[in-house]
């Protein structure tokens, strides 16, 4: 029995001893929660009259870039440049064989004495018919008046019938000579006229075969660039093949994307005549294009402004791609701020008492700093000067967060404060 109740003793002063102990151990102190900082760059703003600059993006092209082509089939017997060589004007860029040039010509050539030589000899037996008619209408003559006399002997009975029987087919192969003859003249003008038009037919033809041998040697038509060739020396090539671009170093144009909501301010400004220069960005030294036509077809993303380079500029190729800023009207009550501190297109953070507060502003435009740099050009009433705006983007900022400002050359923001 007294086994039986010593472990039941020893539980009973364990639980006893917890109890006693839970209820007299010290109450801890409260915790305060702390709440966390987030280091940020501020950039103290005094709002003015700037003007706004509009970023595009286009790429290069030449209203008078053109395809060269091959005139005639032929194989290549000269190609003396390369893709990418900048030639002056004058300069033989590609040469058919003559041998495969000179049989076409010559051939022309005889085409058209034939025509010629058959023409002359038209008018040649024209001028013939002419003075045989006159002769055969004599004959003609003769025959009617030998048919009287036979008809006024056959009444005396001085001849026989066969006699009147002969002159009559005589005066009537007479006549038929005659009808023949003069319906021959008659039809002159016709021939003439086919075999006029052949000569033409063949001296067009030979003209043509003439420029083509011209183009067969093709030259630089003015200073420019070579670009997509397509061939070698030997190759065959067939009538109308490509061979190459070939584009003026002059004269090239951007075309650049316009949104929407700007178009019509460039539309405006060009009908009021204004002068819209813009200058590439990254692109030593910066290149100078002035603002020439809006296209005549919209689309969903916007519409095409095309720009013409004031300089020619032989370290640039078509296609490419280049971002230009463009200046726009003077905006009042307005400042830059790097694009870290803009949220969406609208919204931008002010520092009070260390925390956020929230600004609505309007976006218009961005700016070209001495640096390099771009940054974003907003206005707003609420704008004043002396306001601390944070520049530090931070991915979880809503107003009212508590934050730090720190200086630009301590610790890296956006981290929290320990």
């Amino acid at each position: 029995m007294r086994k039986r109740l010593v472990p039941v003793l020893i539980i009973a002063i364990g639980i006893a001893v917890f109890v006693l102990l839970r209820v007299t151990r010290p109450a801890p102190e409260p915790v305060a929660p702390q709440e966390r900082s987030w280091r940020v760059e501020t950039l103290v703003v005094e709002p003015s009259a700037l003007q706004p600059s509009l970023t595009l993006y286009g790429q290069l092209e030449s209203p008078r870039r053109f395809t060269v082509v091959a005139p005639l089939a032929g194989r290549i017997d000269q190609l003396p440049v390369r893709d990418g060589q900048v030639v002056e004007e004058g300069t033989l860029l590609v040469a058919l064989d003559d041998a495969d040039i000179e049989p076409r010509l010559q051939q022309a050539r005889a085409e058209l004495r034939d025509a010629e030589a058959q023409l002359t000899s038209e008018r040649s037996a024209h001028a013939n018919d002419r003075q045989a008619l006159e002769l055969e209408k004599r004959i003609l003559a003769n025959a009617r008046r030998t048919l009287e006399r036979t008809e006024q002997l056959i009444e005396r009975q001085v001849v026989s019938r066969a006699d009147l029987e002969a002159a009559s087919d005589a005066l009537e192969r007479a006549a038929l000579t005659v009808a023949t003859r003069e319906r021959a003249i008659e039809s002159f003008p016709s021939r003439e006229a086919a075999l006029q038009a052949r000569v033409d037919r063949a001296q067009s033809s030979l003209e043509s075969t003439e420029r083509d041998v011209q183009r067969s040697r093709f030259r630089a038509p003015f200073d420019g660039v070579v670009s997509q060739v397509e061939v070698a020396v030997g190759d065959q090539v067939s009538a109308n093949a490509s061979l190459m671009q070939f584009y003026p170093v002059d004269g090239m144009e951007l075309r650049a994307t316009l949104p929407q909501i700007y178009s019509q301010d460039f539309v405006q400004a060009l009908a009021a005549g204004e002068q819209l220069v813009a200058h590439t960005l990254e692109v030593a030294p910066p290149v100078s294009m002035t603002l020439q036509r809006i296209a005549g077809l919209a689309e969903a993303r916007g519409v095409e402004a095309i720009f013409r380079l004031d300089e020619a500029a032989p370290n640039l190729r078509l296609g490419t791609l280049l971002a230009v800023s463009v200046p726009r009207p003077v905006r009042q009550n307005s400042v830059a701020l790097p694009y870290s501190a803009l949220y969406g297109n609208d919204t931008i953070y002010q520092l009070i008492d260390g925390r956020m507060a929230r600004l609505r502003v309007e976006r218009v435009g961005e700016t070209l700093r001495e640096d390099g740099s771009r940054w974003v050009l907003v206005r707003s009433e609420q704008l004043q000067p002396g306001m601390r705006i944070i520049v530090t983007h931070l991915p979880n900022a809503i107003d009212g967060l508590r934050v730090d400002p720190v200086e630009q050359s301590g610790t890296p923001a956006g981290e929290p404060a320990q």
